[in-house]
């Protein structure tokens, strides 16, 4: 299986499967004399471990992350930065009933097909479990991003789960923290804990959609026109397990609207241009306009769940199938830390881009 890494110049390598011994991430091109350990990777990864609430899969695993290679006194070499997160809570018996059978809206069937054979013990490297390599290697960018461009602020948060949708007049940034769902409508968070708790208790599951703004963010990252931000953030995106959809500002809704509406009008401000809106989400042609990267995505619902569903088994016969084992009635839940992870990633190796061809912007407006 090839095509395990992504990036041009930060660039992370992940590897290992949801029941093996380890999993974890090898990224090259990480910058030297950046202050990292292990306890501000792991700050991280505790966002997404599994069992933090009843409304995530009761897997236990610490995800303890182990730094192998790549720093000297708590600092990075610039030689490649080796993670490590061992598996400690795998309960592979669970999943004796479906090895001869596979799972509709899972990716046993087209693994199968493809290689010939497949890791039925939760899926392998089409499990979720695998982001929590992207998660560490999120870390280890936004320790560099601290230290080149501190004015960059990664925020992820859910902004529907199936058919409730937040109220954007009840955002507040200072919720998203407060509550089990990431979410900043207070009011939303407590519909949905009833919600989901319903589900939950049925063995059922649920789609979300997250959002992941960028803050303070420098004008100028991306280029035409096959090294665009937005198309790098699109692959980062929906590469995540699970993601069926991307938006980059307004998105599919851009559509619906006239040229006059989606135009995002400009003016001179007293540091620059402004921007009387944000329709193109914080992206025109590819580059940064220094306005707020804002990327949404789509999460399907859990394959995994207790419903009795047809399939077939591997002699193509047809069957039935239910799946038992320890999963997530909305997966999208711990999704936002890897989103938050991605935009991290490619935020961090356009600015190494941008740096190393430009520099500095060159088009100075109002000079």
């Amino acid at each position: 299986m090839s095509l395990n890494t992504f990036g041009h110049i930060f660039r992370v390598t992940t590897w290992g499967e949801s029941h093996g011994p380890a999993l974890g991430a090898t990224v090259d091109g990480c910058p030297p004399n950046v202050a990292i350990d292990e306890a501000s990777i792991q700050h991280w990864l505790d966002k997404r471990k599994p069992g933090t609430s009843k409304y995530t899969t009761q897997r236990r695993e610490a995800d303890a992350v182990k730094i192998l290679s790549g720093t000297f006194e708590d600092k990075t070499t610039g030689t490649p930065v080796q993670l490590m997160i061992e598996n400690t809570d795998q309960r592979s018996k669970d999943y004796g009933d479906i090895i001869e059978k596979f799972r509709p809206g899972h990716a046993d069937i087209t693994y199968y097909q493809k290689y010939g054979n497949r890791d039925y013990r939760g899926g392998g490297r089409s499990s979720a479990r695998e982001t929590a390599a992207r998660v560490a290697a999120g870390g280890l960018a936004r320790a560099v991003l601290a230290q080149l461009a501190p004015e960059i602020e990664i925020t992820g948060y859910m902004t529907r789960m199936g058919a409730h949708e937040i109220d954007r007049d009840n955002f507040d940034w200072d919720q998203i923290e407060q509550n089990p769902f990431w979410t900043p409508d207070a009011k939303a968070a407590n519909t949905w804990a009833v919600y989901l708790d319903g589900l939950r208790k049925s063995g059922s599951s649920v789609g979300a959609v997250i959002e992941v703004t960028a803050r303070g963010v420098p004008t100028g990252l991306g280029a035409p026109v096959y090294g665009k931000l937005d198309t790098d953030l699109a692959s980062a995106m929906m590469s995540i397990n699970a993601v069926k959809g991307v938006e980059i500002g307004e998105g599919m809704s851009a559509a619906m609207l006239t040229g006059e509406l989606n135009a995002d009008e400009i003016t001179m401000g007293p540091d620059g241009p402004e921007y009387s809106s944000n329709h193109a989400g914080g992206i025109l042609g590819g580059i940064s306009t220094g306005q707020d990267i804002v990327v949404r995505f789509a999460v399907k619902p859990t394959s995994s769940i207790l419903t009795t569903r047809k399939t077939i088994t591997m002699s193509g016969e047809d069957t039935e199938i239910i799946t038992k084992g320890r999963h997530d009635p909305c997966v999208g839940i711990r999704a936002v830390p890897v989103g938050e992870a991605m935009m991290a990633c490619v935020i961090l190796d356009h600015l190494l881009l941008h740096r190393g061809q430009i520099g500095t912007n060159q088009g100075i407006i109002g000079a």
